[in-house]
């Protein structure tokens, strides 16, 4: 039985690694997985059903019984309900991190995408994709770029979609997403030892996506 090829994408967020991991997935005719999407639906369920969010075991409960679905559109679904617009909102972004620090949310979701990455070409991105949920990916790459760069892109994908939205409150979120990222316990934000990193900070998407597929054809 031929073996599934996996792509793994990490960085900080606002970094473009969904933009770039959907086109490349095009390209490639892989199928897209957004472990963030997974994370930030969770996140949009217990804020509308109202579960204390510092309460671990009773996000964990209600993320049993939550079924994700990532559509091949890009389209989120959660218990048959479409919320790929509202998993953006500023409330699931502001408490997404948080989530994101559980172990036992963390394990259960990473349990979710092997399965998705064991049953197709997959290209996946995320936080700690390459170290932690497929660290025998066939391809990791590691995307940064600077935070104030990083700001401006999530601020006109805001405005572009009739969200209200502030430049400097960006700026300073996206630190401190960083910062909470990179120093929680389990399955920190960093770079696998094998991975390739690539600044974006100064490159077009096309340019981006070129040059990471130019590496996974060679």
């Amino acid at each position: 039985m031929k073996k599934c090829v996996q792509i793994a994408i990490d960085g900080p967020a606002a970094a473009g690694k969904s933009t770039i991991a959907k086109l490349m997935a095009e390209k490639l005719q892989y199928v897209y997985v957004d472990t963030g999407a997974m994370y930030r639906a969770i996140t949009w369920k217990v804020l509308d059903e109202g579960v204390d969010i510092n309460n671990e075991d009773a996000v964990r409960k209600l993320l049993a019984e939550t079924d994700i679905v990532l559509l091949p559109e890009g389209q989120v679904q959660v218990d048959h309900v479409m919320v790929t617009d509202a998993i953006r909102d500023q409330q699931v972004t502001k408490h997404v991190s948080q989530i994101a620090t559980y172990e036992q949310i963390r394990e259960e979701l990473k349990e979710r995408q092997i399965v998705l990455a064991n049953s197709a070409n997959v290209i996946m991105d995320g936080r700690d994709i390459g170290t932690n949920v497929l660290p025998q990916a066939d391809f990791k790459f590691f995307m940064i770029a600077d935070s104030g760069v990083r700001a401006q892109r999530r601020h006109k994908e805001n405005l572009a979609k009739g969200i209200e939205s502030d430049l400097d409150q960006l700026e300073a979120d996206i630190k401190k997403r960083d910062e909470t990222d990179a120093n929680r316990v389990h399955s920190p934000l960093k770079q696998a030892k094998d991975a390739i990193l690539i600044d974006t900070s100064a490159l077009s998407i096309a340019e981006v996506v070129d040059k990471m597929i130019g590496y996974v054809l060679k």
